[in-house]
């Protein structure tokens, strides 16, 4: 299966270098386009004071960051999250920036820049001149924003995973993959014995000379290469269940 993760980081500010630093990360395991359930999610102690300006865009203030972990106790966790997965990201420069920051700060390996997939380059492809912001194309998808009254970090990572699935095929993708899973279950069905009992069984619609004679000319003519056979079935239990 292709493992992807969608990754939403939330700061104190719009640059690293100038002092700002990543106060929650949040993080969405996906599997060939669908949320397995995963997640992983934590708020980070900036060492710092969070500017009002970005309070009032996420919420997150000092009081509720001061006993929270810093990057480099919370880092080992969210790297073994991500694994070898590409990251998946709406402006993906920006969150790049603070977790190379933060990785650089306490000195861990970072994620390889060939691997960050950004969602707004995607967006400007495919609806160049349009506004492209998350809002905008939550809005043009029509992805529920009912609960995100401020930015949140794992909020964004879903809502973002949605955006996401759109922008790769969307509900046309997704009805391709229940079409898909169908058919296996049918195969699979079928090659377990046959499909299960209907709740209201069928009234036989032939007389029991004629299910004799059927199964007399089985036994006579095909043998092992009845259509009964290449499903797994006995002859005599097909020709009772016809």
């Amino acid at each position: 299966m292709a493992r992807e993760i969608v990754l939403d980081t939330e700061t104190t500010g719009f640059d690293p270098k100038t002092g700002d630093r990543l106060i929650e990360v949040g993080c969405i395991e996906i599997e060939d386009l669908l949320p397995t359930g995963r997640t992983y999610h934590t708020l980070v102690y900036p060492e710092r004071l969070i500017p009002p300006d970005a309070i009032r865009v996420h919420g997150i203030t000092d009081e509720k960051v001061k006993d929270a972990p810093k990057f480099k106790d919370v880092v080992r966790g969210l790297m073994e999250f991500i694994g070898d997965a590409p990251v998946i990201a709406h402006n993906a420069a920006f969150d790049r920036s603070f977790i190379d920051y933060e990785c650089g700060l306490c000195g861990h390996e970072l994620i390889e820049e060939t691997r960050w997939i950004d969602t707004l380059k995607l967006a400007q492809s495919r609806f160049p001149g349009m506004a492209n912001s998350l809002d905008a194309l939550c809005k043009r998808f029509k992805i529920s924003l009912v609960e995100r009254s401020l930015h949140g970090a794992l909020i964004d990572a879903r809502l973002l995973a949605e955006v996401y699935l759109e922008l790769k095929g969307g509900k046309e993708r997704r009805l391709d993959l229940s079409a898909a899973r169908t058919v296996a279950a049918n195969v699979a069905t079928a090659s377990a014995g046959g499909y299960g009992p209907r709740p209201r069984p069928l009234a036989p619609r032939s007389t029991e000379a004629e299910r004799a004679a059927h199964l007399a000319f089985l036994r006579a003519n095909l043998k092992d290469r009845s259509l009964w056979t290449a499903y797994g079935l006995d002859v005599d239990t097909a020709t009772e269940a016809a």
